[in-house]
C-alpha cells in the first residue's frame, strides 16, 4: 500500500488566485439555518462544507474567506450552535457551516440528533463537492476528529484538511504536527492528498483556499 505524502497545497498561479478572489469579492449572504433534512435549500448550486471541533477557528476562517467579519458568529458556549448554516458565495456556490463537534457540555440527546442530521446531510447531498475539515495546528488530529474523518470515508465525501491557527505554532514544532496529521490521514481513503495551512488572523493560506473552492468541479 502506497502512503500518500499529503504535501502542503502550493500557492496557485495568478489566474487561479484571481478566480478565487472574484468568487468571494461579491457579497456573501446568510441563507438559512437548518435543523432537519426537509429544511435544506434547493440543491441548485455547488457547495462545500466546513467541519471542525469546537473552538478550532471555523467562524474566523469563514469570515476571513468572505472578508466579512460578522458573517459566521462564534458562540461563546461550545456546542450551542446545532444548525447547519448555509451562506451564498457569488451566484454559484453555497458555503455550509456545520456545527462544532467534540464538546463535552451538550446533552447526549442533542449530540445524537446532530450526528443523525450530519450523516444524512453528508450521504445525501449530491451537490456537496468537498468537506473542509479544520484541525488546530497546535494540537493535530485528535480522536474526535478521526471519528468525523471516518464518517466522511463511509459517506464517500472527499475531504481536505485545513490547519488553522498556524501562526500560534513555532516553526520548529510545525513539522512534528504535520507528521502526526499525515500519519492520521493515511488511514482515510476519502482524504484529499493536500493540506492547506492557514491563519485567519494573519491571512495565511486564505487566497489559496479561495482558489481551491472556486476551481472545484
Amino acid at each position: 500500500m502506497t502512503t500518500l505524502p499529503f504535501p502542503l497545497a502550493e500557492e496557485p498561479d495568478p489566474q487561479t488566485l484571481e478566480q478565487g478572489r472574484l468568487l468571494f469579492a461579491g457579497e456573501t449572504q446568510f441563507v438559512k439555518g437548518v435543523v432537519a433534512m426537509s429544511g435544506l435549500p434547493d440543491p441548485d448550486r455547488m457547495e462545500v462544507c466546513f467541519a471542525g471541533r469546537s473552538n478550532v477557528g471555523k467562524s474566523s476562517l469563514i469570515n476571513a474567506l468572505t472578508g466579512m467579519k460578522g458573517l459566521a458568529r462564534a458562540s461563546n458556549t461550545p456546542g450551542r450552535t446545532q444548525e447547519i448554516n448555509f451562506f451564498t458565495a457569488g451566484d454559484s456556490h453555497y458555503l455550509v457551516d456545520l456545527p462544532g463537534y467534540g464538546y463535552a457540555n451538550a446533552p447526549v440527546a442533542v449530540v445524537e440528533k446532530w450526528q443523525r442530521l450530519l450523516k444524512q446531510y453528508l450521504s445525501g447531498r449530491q451537490t456537496l463537492r468537498r468537506a473542509f475539515v479544520l484541525i488546530d495546528a497546535r494540537h493535530g488530529i485528535k480522536k474526535v476528529d478521526d471519528e468525523i474523518l471516518t464518517l466522511l470515508d463511509t459517506s464517500a465525501v472527499t475531504f481536505q484538511v485545513v490547519l488553522t491557527k498556524a501562526d500560534k505554532v513555532k516553526e520548529k514544532d510545525r513539522e512534528k504536527i504535520l507528521d502526526q496529521v499525515r500519519r492520521a490521514l493515511a488511514k482515510h481513503p476519502a482524504a484529499y492528498p493536500e493540506i492547506v495551512v492557514t491563519s485567519s488572523e494573519k491571512g495565511w493560506g486564505i487566497p489559496t483556499l479561495r482558489a481551491i473552492i472556486a476551481t472545484l468541479e
